[in-house]
């Protein structure tokens, strides 16, 4: 007996459409693009034979109403595990046992400026922890400090909050979480303990920026540029605010759903769609030489 290789995307845009009326942040939104999805199925415009392809298709089709980047179906080459949220989890710990836990790189450049690199992610903070405290409590002792997020593409909240703790003196509150599921706020403030030292408050900060910085690398830089504390260099960033979580609706496919918005107790609102505007705007592969002649700037005056 033989079975057929062919793709049926009939259940795929089921489970699909019902996950999104079931979690989206967007209710209204979220029955809209349900309806969307079913009648392109009914259309035709799904009838193709891989799984590349199709999340292709249904991805542009989710992020034609409101432009969420955060809502997607994403494609994976190796079969991934149907247990909620286990295809996200599993490609970031092969990412981060190959980049030294996120924190790619510390050099200290003229002037006492250090420079910490976090990429590609902000991992779970159970993982980065160590190696990102680690990061921040060599970095500590410089005279200013340049965070370059340029290439991180996001993460976790709750590492967003460990890191802005080794960059600032007093609890402070960062970020507000707007959750779909039960109507639940839930504040995000900064530990009033880290392991190691801190960078602190006051001395020079600077995070760098790029148009591939995307999701909670995004709030890293905005929670700090809002509170004053940091001045951000480089490119407009991507502009995703809505954590999502993952499901599994196809062997190789993943659907991942926003479930929650983030406000900014500063701003009042959140960077989706808009990305974080950089205070001083160049080209990102122009912004390490750019913070850098700020940060000496800064200590000369």
């Amino acid at each position: 007996m033989t079975t057929s290789t062919k793709l049926s995307a009939g259940p795929v845009i089921d489970e699909t459409a019902r996950l999104l009326v079931e979690h989206y942040v967007f209710p209204e939104i979220a029955e809209q693009l349900a309806g969307l999805l079913q009648r392109r199925l009914a259309e035709g415009a799904y009838d193709v034979d891989g799984a590349e392809e199709l999340a292709r298709l249904v991805t542009a089709d989710l992020q034609s109403v409101n432009g969420d980047r955060h809502l997607r179906v994403k494609h994976h080459v190796d079969p991934v595990s149907p247990k909620q949220g286990a295809a996200t989890l599993d490609a970031m710990r092969r990412d981060f046992d190959t980049s030294l836990g996120g924190a790619r790189g510390v050099q200290l450049l003229d002037g006492g400026v250090a420079v910490v690199e976090m990429a590609p992610m902000l991992f779970p903070l159970e993982w980065a922890a160590e190696p990102l405290g680690a990061a921040l409590t060599v970095a500590s002792r410089a005279q200013a400090l340049i965070v370059d997020l340029r290439a991180n593409r996001g993460g976790d909240p709750d590492t967003v909050a460990f890191v802005c703790s080794y960059l600032l003196d007093e609890r402070t509150h960062l970020n507000t979480m707007h959750w779909r599921r039960d109507g639940r706020v839930e504040q995000s403030w900064s530990l009033p303990h880290v392991p190691g030292a801190r960078f602190g408050g006051s001395k020079p900060l600077y995070v760098l920026t790029s148009d591939s910085t995307f999701s909670a690398a995004e709030e890293l830089a905005y929670n700090l540029q809002q509170l004053g504390r940091a001045v951000v260099v480089g490119e407009r960033t991507r502009g995703g605010a809505h954590p999502c979580k993952g499901w599994t609706v196809h062997p190789h496919l993943e659907a991942t759903i926003p479930v929650g918005r983030a406000v900014n107790p500063v701003s009042g609102t959140n960077w989706e769609g808009t990305g974080v505007q950089p205070d001083v705007a160049c080209a990102a592969a122009d912004s390490l030489d750019r913070a850098h002649s700020l940060a000496l700037a800064r200590l000369a005056g």
